[in-house]
């Protein structure tokens, strides 16, 4: 049938988008997707705006993107005609909190890097890696960001 708008139940809008199906109703509960049309059936049917807004939503998620700021910049396309200074602000903001946070990503790796270097290998009442996170006055960096706070996804 060609002239037909397509519609998605939101399995295939995840499997499209390679998104969670929670995700995509965590999405709805904040705003930042609109809620759906209905089936007969009370199922979740979207359609190809939905799915174009999921996809920018998941880039923007995968380039470290807080939500309030994707939030602003989905706003910004409801304004294709206005400047993009905004938009260029919160890229320019998320730039320098994620040099921020490279910096400390490679303050832990060097400390990482002397933990496993000087370790003899022998014993765990020797074990350096055990000394040093036993006591942080043994450590070289003075601070530790926590990884649960870092945005970055692990590898899969």
């Amino acid at each position: 049938m060609s002239g037909t708008i397509p519609h998605y139940p939101i399995g295939d809008l995840a499997k499209r988008t390679g998104t969670k199906v929670q995700t995509i109703r965590y999405y709805e509960s904040i705003g930042l997707l609109p809620e759906p049309a209905r089936t007969a059936g009370n199922q979740r049917i979207y359609g190809q705006d939905q799915l174009d807004r999921l996809a920018f939503i998941k880039h923007a998620r995968d380039f470290g993107f807080p939500l309030d700021a994707i939030r602003e910049l989905l706003e910004m396309t409801d304004r294709p005609a206005a400047s993009c200074t905004e938009a260029d602000a919160i890229c320019r903001r998320h730039l320098t909190e994620v040099r921020r946070r490279i910096g400390r990503l490679q303050a832990l790796e060097g400390e990482l890097k002397r933990m496993v270097e000087t370790c003899s290998h022998g014993t765990v009442a020797d074990c350096r890696v055990i000394s040093v996170l036993s006591d942080h006055e043994k450590c070289c960096a003075v601070e530790h960001e926590p990884v649960e706070t870092l945005p970055f996804k692990a590898p899969a």
